[in-house]
């Protein structure tokens, strides 16, 4: 018998750790650059420009917004399904059980609205390149500057801790304490990934 649920849950994990993790790297990678001043990140920002644009939208749309949009919508439906009791037990998985929910909902208004406004609108119908110029002017708000925070706090934090549930679902972590040693790492991970947010983006209001 064809366990449809089976393969889409492994389905929906796999693009959530590969393709979230893709974008995720490489945002903080290219905004890290925002630490040497003007110059580091809009070089960085160049040489992606420098992708042939056949193979750069393909990338973005094949690669990315398919793949992530299968991701969003049934982890929606997952995620109406659950069942979050972080209240009732108070055991690290439950409480991660539940923000990873919590993480998922916020990351689908952030994203329509950063996707929305700096892909979309800023970079494909103004036809304005992203710069350091540029998003220091749009980080003047402070509203907008812990949005941004908060939106790549969700997903490093939802990246991070999928780690450990994809570890589960594959079956690569199958006791406890293999399942604990990795969870242990992945928060490791998520505080690293969070601090290098933070100081990237202070990169923004010292020049």
């Amino acid at each position: 018998m064809f366990h449809t649920t089976f393969y889409l849950r492994r389905l929906h994990s796999i693009c959530g750790l590969l393709v979230l993790g893709m974008v995720l790297f490489e945002h903080i990678f290219t905004n890290s650059m925002a630490i040497f001043g003007p110059e580091g990140l809009n070089t960085a920002l160049e040489m992606m420009e420098l992708i042939p644009k056949p193979i750069f939208y393909g990338l973005e749309i094949g690669g990315i917004a398919v793949p992530l949009l299968f991701h969003g919508i049934y982890g929606i439906y997952i995620a109406l399904q659950a069942k979050n009791n972080p209240g009732n037990y108070g055991y690290v998985r439950n409480i991660n059980f539940a923000i990873q929910r919590w993480t998922a909902w916020f990351l689908v208004v952030f994203l329509v609205w950063h996707v929305g406004y700096l892909r979309c609108y800023v970079k494909g119908v103004t036809g304005t390149p992203i710069s350091f110029e540029l998003l220091q002017n749009f980080f003047q708000n402070p509203i907008v500057v812990i949005l941004y925070i908060l939106g790549m706090w969700a997903a490093i934090f939802h990246f991070c801790n999928g780690i450990t549930t994809f570890c589960m679902t594959w079956g690569i972590t199958k006791g406890p304490r293999a399942q604990k040693a990795v969870g242990c790492i992945s928060m490791m991970l998520c505080a690293a990934l969070c601090a290098v947010t933070v100081i990237f983006m202070a990169s923004y209001f010292m020049y």
